[in-house]
């Protein structure tokens, strides 16, 4: 399963294949058309209450993604979100994007793990 992960920042390559933002608010800074989206997936990201209390703090990694995982199987979307990546990887890559600066502890790279067991 060729899932990547990518801050939105990063200029966006080819080899990134279909590209997903799965940030609930849009990034500062940058434009819809400098992202090269092919979707935007808000409904899949985390709740706001969840995005406000983990505040991008790593010692509350853990504790975030198993709130995070818990949030994406209770969610309606999931599914549809699920299916939809399947999808796009029989076309090639798919591209998660974020907006964090940390690249090792976000939603995305929960997200990645999430779909890998899929």
């Amino acid at each position: 399963m060729d899932v990547r992960i990518k801050r939105v920042y990063e200029a966006p390559e080819e080899s990134d294949g279909f590209r997903i933002l799965t940030d609930r608010l849009w990034p500062r800074g940058i434009s819809k058309v400098k992202a090269e989206l092919g979707v935007w997936e808000k409904a899949i990201a985390p709740s706001p209450e969840l995005r406000k209390w983990f505040n991008h703090e790593p010692e509350k990694y853990e504790e975030f993604k198993e709130k995070y995982l818990a949030e994406l199987f209770a969610n309606e979307e999931t599914p549809r979100f699920v299916e939809l990546v399947k999808e796009k990887l029989t076309e090639g890559p798919v591209t998660l994007l974020f907006g964090a600066k940390d690249c090792e502890h976000n939603q995305a790279v929960v997200l990645s793990e999430f779909l890998r067991g899929k």
